[in-house]
């Protein structure tokens, strides 16, 4: 062997180049270069190393300790599933609220594996209630299948967000720790609820598109909007993302954004098939409550339960970010002028269209605790404002809030209907893609999450520099493939 490459820690047949020893002083940019860097990041994620002969790959200490970690923190997860099941009486709780209708509904799926939606009386669109009657069919289990379902899928999508390929254990346990923060997560992956589901495949939606799988990602936002009518969001959102993008860099691939309109357009089926908005069955069921003005005709909108909305997100996902993950630079850009504009914009909606103090969650149950309506209306202000200047990039988090806020116009107040959103910005924070600013081609660079990365355009909030997130060390898996590539 070359004695050049033996000193240097490489082979001239197995192309793998590592830095230089301090005796050779042979600069890194003349050394040869004859793997594609994908199987380097290839080899990277399989978490292996090479030897000094470049052949056989090994495991160094640090890779075990991170894949030891990892493996805590999965049982660390199934431990606090197994702990929800008991804590919840094993899913055999008598039923609660809306469980009662919801589970009636189901059983009219129950007695055949063909659903007949002439009967069908609920205001949100079918397939949860299909899929707890199909379960009912095979299994006879009553209520407690329902809840297992919900519980299951639940368990899927944590894993799914704190366990991505080549993260550090430490983001990983941080990210699921701001999960599992929203009291409403949870609650109802115990609850024969329709939002679990819902979430699901949003999230598997976000799951294959970046992974660049459009049709499949396009065919997981049908099956969400078949879910609830509000998960018509997220294709929207993909969709103006792509062709915004496309505007800056030029042309492209049109599948990534056709393939999410095709999804959205999937709404005007139910359309039809209700003959409006919601379900005519709905308005005479007594089962349930009255049925918001806003939802019984086409262009009525109430703005207010919008900036409802946007004061969630400030409370379930900005508080947690900014306390897990000392994300200053928020609080720093409220200082900023450029943020003078969102305050005054802000301001002059709150004034128009005062959001309501009380509604269905726990927030105006904390706004309770204030002791007059001027304080409340502040606080419900600072947290919409916290998530107006977080999201003030346009970017595909950006285009997420934005199409739902529009949608909760038609939409009740309620704490819960953030959830699917928080699942979604959750998962973009733990690939690295949240604060993707620029259309992309690769699922690979969603996945990379490298600092610095020529293909991503990373940006804070307001200001031009990187979330402080983004500036901590990236563990020893991100500092390995930097000094492979050098």
């Amino acid at each position: 062997m070359d004695r050049r490459h033996e000193l240097e820690g490489a082979s001239p047949e197995s192309g793998l180049v590592y830095p230089p020893s301090r005796r050779s002083g042979v600069p890194v940019s003349n050394r040869p270069r004859t793997h594609p860097v994908k199987q380097l990041l290839n080899r990277q994620k399989m978490g292996l190393s090479v030897n000094l002969h470049g052949h056989t790959p090994f495991m160094t200490p640090q890779d075990l300790s991170e894949s030891r970690l990892s493996k805590a923190l999965f049982l660390a997860i199934l431990l606090v599933y197994v702990v929800s099941f008991f804590f919840s009486q094993r899913l055999t709780f008598p039923l609660i609220w809306d469980e009662q209708h919801y589970w009636k509904t189901s059983l009219l799926f129950s007695q055949s594996l063909i659903p007949d939606l002439r009967n069908y009386g609920e205001l949100s669109t079918p397939l949860p209630f299909i899929m707890f009657g199909a379960l009912e069919y095979f299994f006879k289990w009553g209520i407690f299948s329902g809840r297992l379902l919900n519980l299951v899928l639940s368990f899927v999508m944590t894993c799914l967000i704190c366990l991505p390929a080549r993260k550090t254990v430490r983001h990983s346990i941080l990210v699921g720790c701001a999960l599992l923060s929203c009291p409403y997560y949870l609650w109802l992956s115990s609850h024969l609820y329709t939002d679990i589901i819902a979430s699901f495949f949003v999230l598997l939606g976000f799951w294959f598109y970046i992974r660049s799988q459009n049709i499949l990602s396009g065919l997981s936002f049908v099956l969400a909007i078949a879910s609830r009518q509000y998960m018509l969001a997220f294709p929207l959102a993909i969709a103006a993302f792509e062709l915004f993008s496309a505007r800056r860099t030029g042309p492209q691939v049109r599948i990534r954004w056709l393939a999410q309109l095709v999804a959205s357009l999937s709404i005007v089926g139910w359309f039809l098939l209700f003959k409006g908005l919601i379900p005519q069955m709905a308005l005479r069921n007594p089962n349930l409550p009255d049925v918001p003005t806003v939802q019984l005709n086409w262009w009525s909108l109430q703005p207010n339960n919008g900036l409802y909305f946007l004061t969630c997100v400030g409370l379930y996902f900005v508080i947690p970010e900014l306390i897990l993950f000392r994300r200053k630079t928020v609080l720093k850009d409220l200082l900023t002028r450029k943020s003078g504009f969102l305050i005054l914009g802000l301001a002059l909606l709150f004034v128009l269209f005062p959001p309501p103090l009380e509604a269905h969650g726990l927030l105006t149950k904390m706004l309770r605790l204030l002791p007059n309506d001027l304080f409340k209306i502040a606080s419900v202000y600072f947290l919409a404002l916290l998530a107006c200047v977080r999201f003030s990039r346009i970017n595909l988090a950006f285009w997420a809030l934005l199409m739902n806020c529009g949608l909760m116009m038609k939409a009740h107040q309620w704490d819960k209907y953030v959830l699917p959103l928080l699942v979604t910005f959750w998962y973009l924070k733990s690939v690295g893609a949240l604060d993707v600013v620029t259309g992309l081609s690769k699922a690979t660079v969603f996945e990379g999450d490298e600092p610095g990365h020529d293909a991503l355009a990373l940006a804070g909030s307001i200001g031009d520099e990187p979330p402080e997130d983004k500036k901590e060390d990236s563990g020893p898996a991100e500092r390995t493939s930097a000094f492979q590539l050098a």
